[in-house]
């Protein structure tokens, strides 16, 4: 037993090794991801290599194509569109049912992701337009909380996954800072509010609106090859 704890704890090292250096940039969108330098660089066997690769392409950060072999998957904006038509779809499904099915444990831990959101410093010192790690990691438990609340688990863990596979796009589209005409702030606390106050409809469309508002401006700045914006 405490071999096989050994096991899943080195894999779930690797694994989040290798996605924070694919979100941090160190991995590029359409990189190939070699098994041996992998291997090498993690200092961990094949098969967990192979483990960490197959988590990240079910989240979406990875693709596997035969004949080629893994590689970072690559965004554009057809497939940033119709992600976001899934996610509009599905997270709004999920975010409704969290608020019919979520308990007062799920209301608080809702306000305590917001609130350690609203109190994470928002963009890094050397770049005006862009946003630190530390933000983009309480503004995802954020969402993960407002949809956590849902019942169904399968679908919680689509949901997920759609998010997770949306971070490429955040990490790697034109810095927008923050953007003109837009209360960022206000939009996520409206839909805390509308979620605490269990308006189911009201809350979907507030959801709703703040990804697709966010899409828009994806692909306005054409997704460059820079830091995130958030979704």
């Amino acid at each position: 037993m405490a071999t096989a704890k050994a096991k899943q704890t080195r894999g779930d090292l690797v694994y989040a090794q290798l996605r924070g250096e694919i979100l941090g940039g160190r991995y590029l969108p359409g990189d190939r991801l070699k098994f041996g330098a992998l291997a090498a660089e993690c200092d961990a066997s094949m098969s967990v290599i192979r483990e960490a690769l197959t988590r990240l392409s079910l989240e979406g950060l990875v693709t596997n194509e035969p004949n080629v072999g893994y590689a970072v998957t690559e965004i554009s904006i057809p497939r940033l569109r119709e992600l976001t038509d899934a996610r509009l779809e599905l997270e709004g499904l999920v975010f409704g049912r969290a608020i019919g099915d979520g308990d007062l444990a799920w209301e608080s831990s809702v306000v305590a992701a917001h609130h350690r959101m609203v109190g994470t410093r928002y963009l890094t010192d050397d770049d005006p337009v862009r946003v630190t790690d530390d933000w983009a990691l309480a503004h995802a438990a954020f969402h993960r909380a407002l949809l956590d609340g849902c019942g169904n688990k399968k679908l919680l863990q689509l949901a997920n996954g759609l998010r997770d596979e949306a971070e490429l796009y955040r990490r790697w589209s034109q810095p927008l800072g923050r953007e003109k005409n837009r209360d960022l702030d206000g939009e996520h606390r409206r839909m805390m509010e509308l979620a605490l106050a269990r308006d189911a409809d009201g809350a979907v469309t507030a959801l709703r609106d703040h990804i697709a508002h966010t899409t828009e401006l994806l692909v306005e700045s054409d997704i460059a090859v820079h830091s995130a914006v958030t979704l």
